[in-house]
């Protein structure tokens, strides 16, 4: 008889244990993923010892991960407002000019001479807008790995030849003193299409920002351990103050900017 009541008593603290223990866990998992879902940071206090640790700690690597994903979106939307704002006010100065320039040119009593000198202004902004295009191209591509890169050990004389005969005609038509001081060729570790587009790249800058009948020239010096290209020219230039300014998107020195 005693037997039966002490079993029975025992089977109903262990169903009363086993209720408690479930809503404890509830409570927690409950308290733990309202942190998560307000992005409160799970502290060092709530990985309590014993058999809730190794749970409480999953969930904290749950809610790093989903931290980090977090502000991987908000720096992608930060950068796509960046990215719109400066297209925004890169393209609003060569689109003004256009629409000045067209309109001086639809007047009749403007000479020939002067159509002339505001036509190759048009064509400059023209030249500007598709610059600013194919640049947001090329960013958006490498950005969302489109072409990829796969590089490999190649002669590097015939990837800047490739870039200097993409260029050959802009060069003629601005009759520009172009060198290649010879060089031994030599293999390198690179993507030839994108290396020389960073070629064609600085030898657009070199034209664009150069008088008629400038020099360029590129030099190839090749080291033990590395191999230094250089394209001088005898262009504008920019100010040493403003050196780290040319790797912001669509960055123009103030003394170039209508050019």
């Amino acid at each position: 008889m005693w037997i039966t009541i002490i079993l029975a008593v025992l089977l109903c603290l262990s169903i009363v244990y086993s209720i408690y223990q479930k809503r404890k866990t509830y409570r927690l998992i409950d308290r733990l993923l309202d942190r998560v879902l307000s992005r409160e940071m799970i502290v060092s206090s709530d990985l309590e010892e014993g058999e809730y640790s190794a749970l409480v700690s999953k969930i904290k690597q749950i809610q790093e991960v989903l931290g980090k994903h977090a502000n991987r979106v908000e720096q992608e939307k930060e950068q796509v407002k960046s990215l719109v704002s400066n297209m925004s006010h890169q393209l609003k100065t060569p689109l003004a000019n256009i629409s000045l320039y067209a309109e001086i040119l639809s007047k009749e009593e403007i000479t020939q001479e002067r159509k002339t000198v505001f036509s190759e202004k048009v064509q400059r902004q023209v030249d500007k807008l598709s610059w600013i295009v194919e640049s947001l191209s090329k960013m958006v591509k490498l950005e969302q790995n489109i072409d990829g890169f796969e590089g490999k050990a190649i002669g590097i004389k015939q990837t800047i030849l490739g870039a200097v005969d993409t260029m050959y005609e802009k060069l003629e038509k601005k009759e520009i003193n172009f060198t290649l001081e010879a060089f031994e060729d030599r293999l390198l570790y690179h993507n030839r299409k994108c290396t020389a587009e960073v070629f064609v790249n600085l030898l657009e800058n070199a034209v664009k920002y150069i008088d008629r009948g400038g020099t360029i020239s590129i030099r190839v010096k090749n080291y033990d351990l590395y191999t230094e290209i250089q394209i001088v020219d005898n262009g504008h230039g920019i100010r040493q103050e403003k050196m780290t300014d040319i790797l912001k998107r669509f960055y123009r020195s103030p003394e170039v900017e209508n050019m």
